[in-house]
């Protein structure tokens, strides 16, 4: 069996309140990895390359828990936390363990590979900073509480050094320096904060339990505005241009303009109701999010108006990613979907037989997913 893959390592900066759960410069991932959760430090949720609709399983890894932590990707290897508290990174051919790391509590956040370094959060309250080749810590940041979201990377420029920021439960949204993890600056919020950050390298945006969108300074942390949503922002926004797209708790997927400072358009279904814990993917010209409804809604980017509602038969957590005109989502019934992104059609599904709340990450024609039977799914073409 042959895989139909090229992997190349391109160095690049690029949910869910529990009660409720679940990189810059605004730089993108490539055909190549994946190297942050929703791919890039926007939070786009959109991958490069081709997707063929008759893929087949290649090899599943298995863990010593569930998995609600989404992979990510770069230098041949695939990153994956699991709820028995290890970070895991396994060989992109093989499916063979390449080293394992012990934080001693449940790891549901998505890790994030930076600059020969894997950034990673526990819920033991712990950002870890691991060397990505070996697993070996190289510093541990503490904060307040437990940690559900991944963190993200402010590039820097020539005045400032690459900086690591993530939300926590202990409502404080950190920046630390990536080499040492010495704090930078601190933004207390109202709140909980269960998603991740996105950044374009200037703006660091996030939502949380408080209902409000934060804007803050990615060189001082000095909030710039805060957008109030009405309800819970369980999931992580994703910025485009000047906008920010998200779903909270009442229901809605909210379009914001961060100049403005104000929601200009939000969509509700008028027939199923339920709280988004998805992260949207964002394209040109499509917003698409899964719902607690069971559904995969796919909206107007300008407008906010539906385009089409994908049916699952369980809740929608899992955030979706947008390639080749196609979009992969898992759900709660156990099923990866790969829809038509013009029309939503279903291409192709493979049932896990296992819940589906993490993120898929899709990296040159292979799809990554963890599932809560413990175990990491590999699938591409073969031949």
């Amino acid at each position: 069996m042959k895989i139909k893959y090229v992997i190349l390592f391109v160095v690049i900066m690029s949910l869910h309140c529990r009660s409720g759960n679940q990189a810059g410069s605004g730089a993108s991932a490539t055909a190549h990895d994946w190297p942050v959760f929703r791919g890039d430090t926007r939070l786009s949720g959109v991958a490069s390359g081709t997707l063929s609709t008759a893929l087949k399983l290649l090899w599943k890894f298995k863990t010593g828990d569930q998995i609600t932590s989404s992979p990510v990707v770069q230098d041949s290897l695939v990153y994956i936390g699991s709820g028995d508290g290890y970070i895991y990174a396994i060989n992109i051919t093989t499916g063979q363990p390449v080293w394992s790391f012990n934080t001693g509590d449940a790891v549901e956040a998505p890790p994030l590979v930076y600059d020969s370094l894997v950034f990673v959060g526990s819920m033991n309250n712990n950002l870890y900073a691991l060397n990505a080749r070996t697993g070996d810590s190289v510093w541990v940041y503490q904060t307040g509480d437990r940690i559900m979201g991944s963190a993200n990377l402010i590039a820097g420029d020539a005045d400032q050094t690459p900086r690591i920021i993530i939300g926590s439960y202990d409502n404080v949204m950190h920046c630390v320096d990536l080499q040492t993890g010495a704090k930078i600056w601190s933004f207390t919020t109202e709140s909980y904060i269960n998603g991740a950050p996105a950044t374009d390298g200037k703006q660091v945006i996030f939502g949380g339990c408080d209902a409000q969108l934060y804007v803050l300074s990615a060189a001082t942390g000095e909030k710039l505005s805060a957008v109030n949503t009405d309800s819970y922002i369980a999931a992580s926004p994703a910025m485009a241009d000047h906008f920010a797209y998200l779903g909270n708790y009442d229901d809605k997927v909210l379009c914001i303009d961060l100049k403005a400072e104000k929601i200009i358009w939000e969509y509700k279904s008028e027939s199923n109701s339920a709280p988004f814990f998805s992260s949207p993917a964002v394209d040109d010209k499509h917003v698409v999010a899964g719902s607690r409804d069971n559904n995969l809604y796919c909206l107007n980017r300008a407008t906010g108006k539906l385009r089409w509602v994908f049916h699952t038969r369980d809740e929608v957590d899992s955030s979706p990613v947008i390639c080749d005109n196609k979009v992969v989502t898992g759900s709660g019934d156990g099923n990866l979907y790969m829809v038509d992104l013009d029309n939503g059609e279903l291409l192709w599904s493979y049932d896990l037989a296992s819940t589906i709340t993490g993120s898929p990450a899709v990296v040159n024609g292979m799809v990554f997913i963890g599932a809560e039977d413990s175990y990491l799914y590999a699938f591409g073409e073969t031949e």
